[in-house]
């Protein structure tokens, strides 16, 4: 009976190690797969932009529809960059907890 029980156990141990296998290849799969995504979108970005820049080379000379295009992105860029240091600055610290510590640790501290 227990040489039963080992053997099952170790049926089972081995079991799940070829679903372990299994599962980190699919993940591994699936991860090559959205970073090529990724990559691809990226370069989709870019002809979209560099489409853009065609566009406005019909009113404009190229170099200027490419700095215009470039202008902005670096626009975009720099609102971006300043909304996430808002947002930065709200997460930073609890200020409020810290505050409200402080008020309770001084009301005990007059009261002992």
């Amino acid at each position: 009976m227990q040489a039963r029980l080992k053997s099952l156990a170790q049926l089972n141990l081995e079991l799940a190690k070829l679903e372990g296998k299994r599962k980190a290849t699919a993940l591994g799969v699936a991860v090559a797969l959205v970073v090529a995504a990724a990559v691809l979108v990226a370069y989709a970005i870019g002809f979209v932009f560099a489409a853009a820049a065609v566009a406005l080379n019909e009113d404009l000379a190229l170099w200027l529809s490419l700095l215009v295009v470039a202008g902005a992105l670096v626009l975009v860029a720099v609102i971006a960059a300043l909304v996430a240091m808002s947002f930065a600055k709200k997460a930073s610290a609890p200020s409020q907890a810290v505050d409200e510590t402080e008020r309770t640790v001084e009301t005990l501290r007059s009261h002992a």
